[in-house]
């Protein structure tokens, strides 16, 4: 499949299909982390191409709950209204594309658009953290988590009992990375997202 990941800098759910055989190209206004194909530019230059799948990953600086104590200041300037807009006219402007996912943490989206179609955890692909995480889905059934509790997955991971889940990305500090390593996504989930939806094209070749 020809596949577009959009707002995507790490090159994560890129390579997690890639490896798999398919033709994905990644987008963001910033470089691409690894190397890979990737356009840097507007996610528009490149949205009517006719991509099989799509996974949109908008920016959330201004929409996410956990910066709820700056609503109103980001409603008097405008930058909520306008990262809203954007995940709206994203929405639209990929419509001509038959399978699409669009991620971010919980938000003012789930009220302003539509609840999402499904709510993951890192710990539920393996990676024994938390991070709210929404997905919205069109002609895409919901992901199939490795694990189905904390407690399972703490269990594989060879974990002590009574370990919990770390909040890394919520309780990380102010620096210069922080804005991408709190939006790049877990391996994990890259890895789900690739083999469910996308399929091992080289091993069904190679059969």
């Amino acid at each position: 499949m020809q596949i577009l990941i959009g707002c995507e800098e790490s090159g994560t759910v890129r390579d997690a299909f890639a490896s798999l055989g398919h033709k994905v190209l990644s987008c963001d206004l910033q470089p691409s982390r690894k190397d890979g194909p990737h356009y840097r530019g507007d996610i528009f230059d490149v949205i009517d191409y006719p991509w099989d799948l799509a996974i949109f990953h908008p920016p959330c600086t201004h929409t996410s709950v956990s910066g709820a104590r700056h609503f109103a200041e980001k409603w008097m300037d405008g930058r909520q209204a306008a990262g809203v807009a954007f995940f709206m006219n994203l929405w639209r402007r990929s419509s001509h594309i038959k399978r699409r996912c669009f991620e971010q943490p919980v938000s003012v989206m789930s009220s302003l658009f539509r609840k999402p179609d499904q709510i993951i955890q890192p710990w539920m692909f393996g990676h024994f953290e938390t991070k709210t995480t929404c997905l919205w889905l069109e002609e895409l059934p919901p992901l199939t988590p490795a694990y189905s509790s904390i407690e399972e997955c703490r269990e594989a991971l060879g974990l002590p009992i009574g370990t919990k889940p770390a909040d890394r990305i919520h309780k990380m500090a102010p620096g210069p990375d922080r804005a991408r390593e709190r939006s790049k996504t877990f391996d994990g989930i890259a890895t789900a997202m690739g083999t469910q939806w996308g399929g091992d094209l080289l091993s069904q070749a190679a059969a």
